[in-house]
């Protein structure tokens, strides 16, 4: 089911009633884009790319970049509810897809937003929005000055073509400028606009539902914010998949800007959904405990998953439902929709968790299980976000964030073969294996796999090559940092002898 801005706000209540007698929430979102990367120099890995060299907290920031120069194009939404007692219904009762710019979007703003625009209302400004169409104002503003000479009072007109704030905006400026005329938007992208008496004029601005009140325009501007409160009140488990981009999102669009502190980030999402399911870092750590074919991409999982071999049709098994209004999900696979691929999230979970259910209990179960029972089983994956390629598997939004460990770490040594940059030692590799590079000297790369055979396969063909030696890094080899150490303490001892000596020389003069 597609909700837009026409139908939004009427959704709400409806939305708020499902959502608290939900078991748990899963959730998708598209972008504009994912990285936001430039090549500056010799560098591969500049901009905001994902490399296996980073921490959490670098790529925090990378993808902070990211996500201040990109925003949301879909948000999906699966309420997933318990409809049966005694039978384990599991119902996927909303599929809640917006597209804001090719649709009639539904606006949205964080908190920091919202007190810009509760200012400029309590100041009284005629510009609410920094999106103001100044040609569709002055064309709508020409149009109501040359009508309203000739009109009689109660006599209306339409204005037509209006989007987004300029609905609000047409009406603010028609309001302050002309005392003799009341505004009262049509759908979405009309405004009426009538002749009426001072009198008359004071009467309609005391109405309690004029659209033009400031907490009503508050609350219309906040747009889908208003539903992200409301998930954010219900506190119930959050499901995604390599959800870290989403919850940047989530947090930058809907709540606050990304502060810069990656800790404080942790926190602030933790405190906004203590309970975060990633269906990534749960099938990618049960694949070799379950048997699991290990699968990339969120459809492959759920079709693995589906599979009669895998998870067998057992009378306890979780059946999942799709409400009337998202039947055509169950028709047609439609990949990378949102609401469809909220729907596989929170469809992965379950499965993923009998699962794991059955595998505890070598199959005897004694009864339906429940969701705290499934719960239980994903104990050690909650609050665990997929993190991808990097120095850490997952990142802990309630804890400490674990190493994960790579294989060695190769050097390159460049001789012969001037001016070689990142860029040419990782296209000179990737024939053979993929690898991330960085520089760490000016003859010296730093090469970095997470798989063990690649690792293997470059030591052994490079092991004569005329300009490339390759060998595994070491820290007091290889470090520059450890080098420029011993060379200062060489100069230094070197400077020391030759002060004895020739101090010793000096005396025998004596």
């Amino acid at each position: 089911m597609e909700v837009g801005a026409a139908d939004f706000e009427r959704s709400l209540p409806s939305l708020r009633g499902r959502v608290r007698r939900a078991v748990f929430l899963a959730f998708d979102m598209e972008f504009t884009g994912l990285y936001s990367a430039s090549l500056q120099n010799d560098k591969l890995s500049s901009g905001s790319v994902p490399s296996l060299f980073d921490s959490p907290m670098e790529r925090y920031l990378k993808a902070k970049q990211s996500v201040q120069h990109f925003t949301v194009t879909q948000l999906g939404l699966a309420i997933f509810s318990n409809e049966s007692s005694n039978n384990i219904q599991f119902l996927s009762h909303y599929g809640f897809d917006y597209n804001k710019f090719l649709k009639d979007g539904i606006p949205y703003m964080n908190e920091a937003q919202e007190k810009i625009l509760h200012q400029y209302l309590l100041e009284g400004s005629r510009k609410v929005s920094s999106a103001l169409d100044r040609d569709a104002l002055k064309k709508a503003i020409d149009e109501v000055t040359c009508w309203i000479a000739a009109a009689e009072e109660e006599e209306t007109m339409i204005l037509q073509d209006l989007s987004g704030y300029q609905v609000l905006e047409v009406q603010l400026v028609l309001r302050h400028a002309l005392r003799n005329v009341w505004t009262q938007p049509l759908g979405i992208k009309k405004v009426m606009v009538k002749k009426v008496s001072p009198q008359r004029r004071r009467l309609l601005e005391n109405s309690p539902d004029d659209c033009c009140q400031k907490e009503l325009i508050l609350r219309s501007a906040r747009g889908f914010t208003n539903l992200f409160q409301i998930l954010v009140q219900a506190k119930k488990p959050l499901v995604g998949h390599n959800m870290l981009m989403d919850l940047m999102h989530l947090h930058d669009k809907f709540y606050k800007p990304l502060p810069e502190s990656y800790e404080e980030f942790k926190g602030n999402i933790h405190n906004l959904f203590p309970v975060l399911i990633d269906t990534k870092t749960v099938t990618k750590s049960i694949w070799k405990k379950c048997q699991f074919p290990l699968r990339s991409s969120l459809l492959e999982v759920y079709a693995v998953l589906c599979s009669s071999n895998l998870n067998p049709k057992d009378s306890m098994c979780p059946k999942i439902a799709l409400a009337s209004e998202c039947s055509r999900y169950a028709e047609k696979k439609s990949p990378h929709e949102a609401g469809y691929d909220a729907f596989l999230c929170g469809s992965v979970l379950l499965k993923s968790a009998h699962l794991l259910l059955c595998t505890s209990t070598d199959g005897a179960l004694e009864a339906d299980p429940c969701f705290p029972q499934y719960l239980s089983v994903l104990a050690e994956y909650l609050n665990k976000v997929n993190f991808i390629r990097g120095g850490v598997s997952s990142i802990n939004f309630s804890g400490e964030d674990v190493p994960c460990h790579h294989p060695p770490l190769l050097v390159v040594h460049v001789r012969g073969w001037p001016g070689l940059n990142e860029r040419q030692i990782y296209q000179e590799f990737k024939a053979l294996c993929r690898f991330d590079v960085r520089r760490l000297s000016k003859n010296q790369f730093l090469l970095l796999s997470n798989k063990f055979k690649q690792v293997r396969l470059v030591l052994r063909d490079y092991k004569h090559h005329p300009h490339l030696r390759v060998s595994v890094y070491g820290h007091w080899r290889h470090s520059p940092g450890v080098n420029c150490l011993l060379q200062v303490s060489g100069v230094v001892a070197l400077w020391s002898v030759l002060a004895f000596v020739l101090g010793g020389a000096t005396c025998c003069l004596f």
